[in-house]
């Protein structure tokens, strides 16, 4: 420890995100790293000196006699560093669920392995009262096909109980070389079954944007916020543009923006992704502790799609950047949100690297939607409120359902205005199919429920009338491997 006196500096980035990435990956974010171009490096370098009060002497003492005991009377040795990084586990991680002490290898990992692919299954996993639950799985990866859904507790790897493990610990041992065998044990509780999935790890292709052409309605789906995802999803629309030329009708009439699912990532391709449809005004602010670190950033004036109809599709498991989106667009009525509530994580993340011994992932700010309203716990409700399944709420997991959470505080908390610009067909979108309506699959587009309603609705905005179903699964765009490392909660 340092001596009085002493101060340590410490460089720090941002993130918004809740998961892991491990052969999966854990929960939703969006991130912020030094150095990003949107990120005011030198304001956060900030001098930290130690509060030496007798208190805190007396209860760093307790901590010292607490350690004593524990080496001298444990049932087995037990050494100082595993000792001290356990208190460094729940000093940082028992403040809220995303604040996480990580050890030099774990943050090692963090930054060696998000090289835009890894070899994993394809979850985003969340610590939950000492469980793994999945936030949902990746699109297309091995997860995904075996059917493993959102809400899902994991509870035993290669049928080995893992209930005695750290989150990092649960991941670790999820992680492997692609290609090896995996068998995955999980709790359902919206049936209570216990199920076990067997499955093959590969190599999971993280920076992905789907798009495809549904009539003149262009749909493009993103799948996380990483590194180049928004010129990935700039190049998607030229290409739909181009292919929407060869149509009858020569043009693109509307856009679908598909954030189902997608867990956040960088925070700067948020706003860059949020930029390309809204000309101007505020996009998304930030505010924390400290005044100086507060920030906003605004719309540059350019929409590329000169004005056309914008549907965006949302459920429980859009957090973090997806809901900056989602709120950036619903709150200057750029676009209509169709769907299910998001998940409801309104909090920043800062990446703080500790000299060689691991990093700090701690919460340190807010975010607010244009409106000044924090979404955290509430999520965005939907304009057209579309459940995925028969079931009311498919998702029914959400950051308000964490233990102890993050408050939602400061910002706008009048009653949210009913917007008077919803087209009328909204009054007759069902809100959930009917007992007819086919089981989904993702390679049938005409299952998935809530991508039909939001074409009647783009469609109607466009003044089109009696729309085709769309039949196309979405083609896929690789944006490049990112340059930078993503959280520790990402995907796997």
């Amino acid at each position: 420890m340092p001596e009085d006196g002493d101060h340590m500096k410490f460089r720090s980035g941002l993130l918004l995100g809740t998961a892991f990435l491990a052969g999966l990956a854990v929960g939703p974010g969006a991130l912020r790293l030094a150095g990003s171009g949107d990120f005011p490096g030198a304001a956060f370098a900030r001098e930290i000196s130690h509060d030496n009060s007798a208190e805190t002497v007396r209860l760093l003492t307790l901590l010292g006699t607490v350690m004593d005991v524990v080496k001298a009377e444990y049932v087995h040795p037990v050494s100082d560093k595993d000792l001290i990084n356990n208190a460094l586990d729940g000093m940082v991680g028992n403040l809220d669920p995303h604040s996480s002490y990580m050890t030099a290898a774990q943050f090692h990992d963090m930054q060696t392995e998000i090289s835009g692919k890894f070899g994993g299954l394809g979850l985003q996993v969340q610590g939950e009262s000492g469980h793994v639950r999945v936030v949902s799985p990746i699109d297309g990866t091995p997860a995904a096909r075996a059917g493993i859904q959102p809400g899902d507790f994991i509870t035993m790897v290669d049928h080995k109980s893992i209930d005695d493990l750290t989150l990092d610990q649960a991941v670790r041992k999820m992680r492997g070389d692609p290609g090896t065998k995996i068998s995955l044990t999980v709790v359902r509780p919206k049936t209570g079954k216990t199920l076990t999935f067997d499955m093959t790890r590969e190599i999971v292709h993280v920076q992905i944007v789907k798009s495809a052409l549904y009539g003149s309605t262009g749909y493009i789906r993103l799948t996380e916020f990483d590194d180049d995802l928004e010129g990935a999803m700039h190049a998607a629309f030229d290409k739909l543009k181009a292919e929407a030329a060869k149509t009858p009708g020569g043009k693109l009439t509307g856009i679908i923006l598909d954030l189902r699912s997608n867990p956040g990532g960088k925070l700067d391709q948020a706003i860059a992704v949020a930029d390309d449809f809204i000309k101007d005004g505020e996009i998304v602010s930030i505010r924390g502790r400290h005044a100086e670190n507060n920030q906003r950033w605004d719309a540059k004036g350019t929409d590329i799609t000169n004005g056309l109809p914008i549907v965006v599709l949302t459920n429980g498991g859009s957090a973090s950047a997806s809901e900056i989106v989602a709120g950036a667009l619903k709150d200057h009525h750029r676009a209509i949100i169709l769907g299910e509530k998001t998940f409801g994580k309104g909090s920043v993340q800062t990446l703080i690297p500790i000299g060689d011994q691991g990093a700090v992932r701690l919460t340190t700010a807010r975010y607010y939607t244009p409106s000044g309203r924090s979404i955290q716990g509430l999520g965005i409700t939907p304009d057209i409120p579309v459940s995925e399944t028969k079931d009311d709420d498919a998702y029914g997991y959400r950051e308000a359902d964490l233990s102890h959470i993050l408050t939602n505080i400061g910002g706008n908390r009048t009653t949210e205005t009913p917007r008077t610009d919803i087209p009328p067909i909204a009054k007759s979108i069902p809100k959930m199919p009917d007992a007819s309506w086919p089981a989904f699959d993702a390679t049938k587009p005409a299952t998935d429920f809530q991508l039909q309603q939001a074409i009647k609705v783009i469609n109607a905005m466009a003044g089109i009338s009696n729309p085709a179903p769309a039949t196309a699964p979405a083609t896929e765009v690789k944006a490049s491997a990112p340059a930078v490392p993503k959280p520790p909660e990402a995907h796997h």
